[in-house]
C-alpha cells in the first residue's frame, strides 16, 4: 500500500499466543537467543529495505499518475485507489497476520498442511468480497460524490480477489521467518504496480480513453503478475487436519479485521468525507465534475507527504512487537516494559524527523513534486497542518500494533473506531460550511489533526498502563522541542529551485539531530544499537 492501496507490509504483528487464538500445534516458542535476536535485527533490515522500496516506487507512481493524467484526472485515481484501499488493506493484514500466527505455532510436520487449511479460508473471503465490492460500485461512487469513477471502481475489485490469494502465501513467508523472500516479493511487486499503472494510463490516452481507466487496468494486471510470483516462493501447502478449524479461524479473523477495518477507514475517512462534500458543492455551484477532481488531486498529493512517518514505522512494528508479544506470553514484564518503552522512542524520534522536516519544507516539497502549480500553491499550508497531525497518526499505529502484540486486540480497535469518529465528526461539522476550494481542504486537515492528536494520548495513557511503559517523557519533551526548532527555522527557507530542497531537507534533518544530541536524547548507547543489529559488536 501506499495509503491509499495494500502494501504488504502494512499490517500490524501477529498477537500474543492466547487461549482465544487459532495455533497450527501446541508446539512452545523456543527461548531466545543472541543469534535468534540477530536474525531478527536483519530480517528487520531486509523488510525496512522493504519498505523504504516500496514507499519510494509509491512515490514514483504518484508523481507518475500526477503528470500523465493531470490534477482532476489524478484526483479520480485517488478516489479510486482510497475506496478500494480500505477493503484491500483488511484483506491484507488480516491475511498476514492470521496465516503468519498460525504457520508460524505449528510444529514442522504440519506446518504445510496449517497453511493449506489456512489458505482455503483466505480464497473464498476473497472471492465473496470481491463480488461484492464489484455489485456496490456505483452506489459507493455515488456516495463519495463521485458517481463517474464507478466503472473503474468496479475493474479494480479484481485486485481485492487478487490480494486475498496473494496476502497468506506472504503470511506463510513471514510465519515461517522467510523474511528476505517476503522482503524480495514487495520490491517487486511495488516496481510491477508502478510500471503497470504507469503504463496502463499512457496507452489509454494515447489511444484517446481515459487515463484513470487505463490506470485501473494497469493496477489489477500488477497483481495478477504477482501471485504465481509468489506462489513459486511460498507454495501452497498440501492436504491434511493440522490447523484450526475453519470456525475457530474466523473466530479469530473476525476481531482482526473489525481492528484493521477501523484503521484503514481512519486512513481514509477525511479524504472520502472531503470527497463527499466537495462533489456535492461542486453540483450544487452548477461545476463540472473536475472541479471537484481538482481538489481531490490537491488533498491527495498532500496526504502522500503526510503519510511517509506511519510508512516507515510500520517496518517497526513488524520486528519490535512480536518480541513484545513473545515476551507477554512468557509473563516477561520487564521484557514488556523494556521492548514497549524502546520501541516508542524509535517511533518518536523518526516520527519527530520526518513530519518536522516536511512541515519545515511543506510547500517547496510539494512544488519540487509536483508538475500542477496549484497543489504546490493551495497545498502548502494545508501539507504543513497536516504532517504534524499524521504524526500523531503514526504514534498511535505504533501504540495499537503494541496493544495488539501485548494480546488487547479489541482496546486497539477501540481506540482505532474512536478517531474515525472523531476524524468524520470533525469534517462533517467543519468542510461543509467553508467556501468551495482550499478552505475546505485547510478545513479539513485541521479537524483531522486535532481528532487524532487527542486519540494518540488517550492510547498512550493506555499502552502505558498495560504495558507498565511508554517513552520517558523527558524523550518526549526533547522531541517536541527539536521537531518545533526544526519547523520555526524550516519555514524561513526560501526557495532556491528544485535542487536546493534535496539540501534544505538535509539542513533541517541535520538540525533537529543536532538538537536531539545537544540535548542528551541521542548518544553513544544509540550507535551502540545500531551496531549490534547489524552485527558488528
Amino acid at each position: 500500500m501506499f495509503c491509499e492501496e495494500a502494501d504488504v507490509q502494512d499490517a500490524a504483528p501477529a498477537p500474543a499466543t492466547n487461549a482465544s487464538a487459532p495455533a497450527g500445534s501446541g508446539a512452545a516458542p523456543a527461548p531466545a537467543t543472541p543469534s535468534a535476536a540477530r536474525t531478527a535485527g536483519r530480517g528487520g533490515l531486509a523488510i525496512a529495505f522493504a519498505k523504504v522500496s516500496f514507499i519510494i516506487f509509491g512515490f514514483a507512481q504518484q508523481l507518475l499518475l500526477e503528470r500523465l493524467l493531470g490534477q482532476a484526472g489524478y484526483g479520480q485515481i485517488s478516489r479510486v485507489l482510497a475506496i478500494v484501499g480500505v477493503l484491500n488493506n483488511v484483506v491484507v493484514a488480516t491475511a498476514i497476520q492470521g496465516v503468519s500466527r498460525v504457520v508460524s505455532t505449528a510444529t514442522e510436520e504440519n506446518v504445510d498442511a496449517a497453511f493449506a487449511r489456512t489458505l482455503r479460508v483466505h480464497v473464498a473471503l476473497a472471492i465473496v468480497l470481491s463480488l461484492g465490492f464489484a455489485l456496490a460500485a456505483g452506489t459507493i461512487a455515488a456516495e463519495v460524490g463521485a458517481p463517474h469513477v464507478a466503472t473503474p471502481l468496479r475493474i479494480v475489485a479484481a485486485v481485492v480477489l487478487l490480494y486475498g490469494i496473494y496476502a497468506p502465501l506472504v503470511g506463510s513467508l513471514n510465519g515461517r521467518r522467510r523474511f528476505l523472500d517476503q522482503a524480495g516479493l514487495d520490491v517487486g511487486y511495488g516496481l510491477l504496480r508502478t510500471l503497470g499503472m504507469g503504463v496502463g494510463a499512457f496507452v489509454l490516452l494515447r489511444l484517446g480513453g481515459s487515463g484513470t481507466l487505463g490506470a485501473t487496468l494497469g493496477f489489477v494486471s500488477a497483481a495478477a503478475l504477482i501471485v504465481p510470483i509468489a506462489i513459486t516462493r511460498s507454495g501452497v501447502g498440501k492436504s491434511g487436519t493440522a490447523g484450526p478449524s475453519t470456525r475457530e479461524y474466523l473466530g479469530f479473523l473476525g476481531p482482526l479485521a473489525l481492528g484493521q477495518l477501523a484503521l484503514n477507514l481512519l486512513l481514509q475517512t477525511d479524504l472520502l468525507l472531503l470527497s463527499r462534500f466537495v462533489g456535492r458543492e461542486a453540483g450544487r455551484l452548477g461545476l463540472a465534475a473536475t472541479a471537484a477532481d481538482d481538489l481531490i488531486g490537491i488533498y491527495r498529493g498532500v496526504q502522500l507527504f503526510s503519510f511517509l512517518p506511519y510508512q516507515l514505522l510500520m517496518s517497526v512494528s513488524f520486528v519490535l512487537f512480536p518480541m513484545l508479544a513473545k515476551a507477554r506470553a512468557e509473563k516477561s514484564e520487564p521484557l514488556v516494559a523494556e521492548y514497549t518503552r524502546a520501541g516508542v522512542r524509535i517511533a518518536l524520534l523518526v516520527t519527530g524527523a520526518v513530519s518536522g522536516t516536511i512541515a519545515a519544507l511543506a510547500p517547496h516539497v510539494l512544488r519540487f513534486a509536483y508538475k500542477s502549480s496549484a497543489i504546490w500553491e493551495h497545498g502548502g499550508p494545508v501539507l504543513r497542518v497536516l504532517a504534524l497531525g499524521m504524526g500523531s497518526f503514526a504514534i498511535l499505529g505504533i501504540t495499537s500494533a503494541a496493544l495488539t502484540g501485548l494480546g488487547r486486540e479489541r482496546m486497539s480497535a477501540t481506540f482505532n473506531a474512536l478517531a474515525v469518529c472523531l476524524v468524520a465528526l470533525g469534517c462533517v461539522v467543519v468542510t461543509p460550511r467553508l467556501v468551495f476550494g482550499p478552505p475546505m481542504l485547510f478545513g479539513t486537515a485541521i479537524s483531522t489533526s486535532i481528532a487524532l492528536g487527542l486519540v494518540a494520548v488517550v492510547a498512550a495513557i493506555a499502552l502505558r498502563r498495560e504495558a507498565g511503559a511508554f517513552v520517558a517523557p523527558l524523550s518526549l519533551v526533547r522531541v517536541v522541542v527539536a521537531a518545533a526548532v526544526t519547523v520555526a527555522m524550516g519555514m524561513q527557507l526560501p526557495w532556491l529551485g528544485k535542487p536546493a530542497v534535496l539540501i534544505q531537507g538535509l539542513v533541517t534533518g541535520a538540525l533537529y539531530l543536532s538538537v536531539l544530541v545537544v540535548t542528551g536524547e541521542l548518544g553513544t548507547k544509540d550507535l551502540s544499537l545500531v551496531r549490534k543489529v547489524l552485527g558488528k559488536a
